[in-house]
């Protein structure tokens, strides 16, 4: 028997069969690109992106934003961290209502263009600001058509983060960590057996142990640059000690406890465009304050300590260039940083 469940991400559009969490991946497929093929071209002040920084699929998209330097091409909509089974709300704004959309719950931009939209409303999401209508939350796609159809609007130095060359092994890396990694903490933490919970925390870190080897004797995962894949993986390495460890049962040990990748996510982190974006803060709060089935008593837990982040990781010694030919991104806007004593 199938059995509806409320996805991890604040959507209803997930499942459980049997016992084993399964996310509805059946996105809005309509693509903003350079040519307007799907009646969406790129153009400049036309869209507005609406993440929230406690989301690690919103995050992902908030990352290549900045490492392009699309700040002032593509604007910045953020929802709060904890919302109810209905949508994101944009709570972080003067009256919880998002000054460019001018609607208070992310729904709104979604049943502007379906209004019977019959599945989860999800970040990140493009809405097309004229009209009102969410064009995509199709998240895997958004951040490659970012890197390969905005280019026009690329900041100067703006890093290839999806070079054709090495599209496949960045490819298949991808879907490598999203099944077991990216989407199996998931899979543990909302497991409905014993079984399901077993197997997906066996995949989890037979891949992890995976990524250790792989990361042992190289800086980046394909190539020697940062590529669509690491901004993949680092959003949930980020997130695993402050949450996964403990809150989905992800416990055999801690990302500081694996050399090879803890060095790997400090040294994004330290990198202009990866840490700037991460909010802890509301990192915890999202997933302790919503995810009422596994905590019930909505208690945020103080810890962990995350002074360890801006330790020396090392990696400079494997070579590499993080962004190639390019050049880092400048500071975030005053508007868009994360707020004092949210970060690391």
């Amino acid at each position: 028997m199938t059995e509806r469940a409320d996805d991890p991400d604040g959507n209803t559009s997930s499942y459980v069969e049997p016992g084993e969490f399964n996310r509805d991946t059946r996105y809005i497929g309509t693509r903003i690109t350079a040519d307007g093929r799907d009646g969406y071209p790129t153009e400049a002040g036309r869209y507005r992106l609406v993440a929230a920084r406690a989301c690690p699929w919103a995050n992902r998209a908030v990352i290549v934003r900045r490492l392009l330097g699309l700040e002032d091409a593509l604007s910045l909509g953020l929802c709060g961290p904890t919302h109810d089974k209905r949508s994101w709300t944009f709570d972080l704004d003067p009256g919880g209502v998002d000054p460019v959309l001018k609607i208070p719950r992310l729904q709104d931009a979604y049943f502007a263009r379906f209004p019977d939209y019959p599945r989860g409303i999800t970040v990140p999401a493009i809405v097309d600001v004229p009209s009102g209508q969410v064009v995509t939350n199709d998240y895997p796609q958004i951040t490659l058509d970012l890197s390969s159809e905005w280019t026009r609007y690329h900041r100067d130095g703006a890093p290839d983060l999806y070079p054709d060359n090495l599209r496949d092994e960045i490819d298949e890396v991808a879907d490598l960590v999203y099944h077991d990694v990216n989407n199996g903490v998931y899979r543990c933490g909302f497991a409905g057996s014993q079984e399901a919970y077993e197997s997906a925390y066996d995949k989890l870190f037979s891949r992890l142990d995976w990524l250790e080897d792989r990361l042992t004797d190289r800086r980046f995962l394909v190539g020697d640059t940062i590529t669509e894949a690491d901004v993949r993986l680092f959003t949930t390495l980020a997130r695993f000690d402050a949450v996964y460890h403990n809150h989905f049962k992800c416990n055999r040990n801690k990302l500081d406890q694996m050399p090879a990748l803890w060095a790997y996510a400090r040294d994004l982190f330290q990198t202009p465009g990866f840490g700037d974006t991460i909010d802890f803060t509301q990192i915890k709060q999202h997933y302790y304050m919503v995810h009422t089935d596994i905590n019930p008593t909505r208690i945020v837990p103080k810890g962990p300590d995350l002074s360890g982040w801006r330790e020396p990781h090392g990696r400079e010694q494997l070579g590499g260039r993080p962004f190639g030919d390019g050049t880092p991104p400048p500071p975030p806007k005053p508007a868009e940083a994360v707020p004092a004593g949210h970060g690391a």
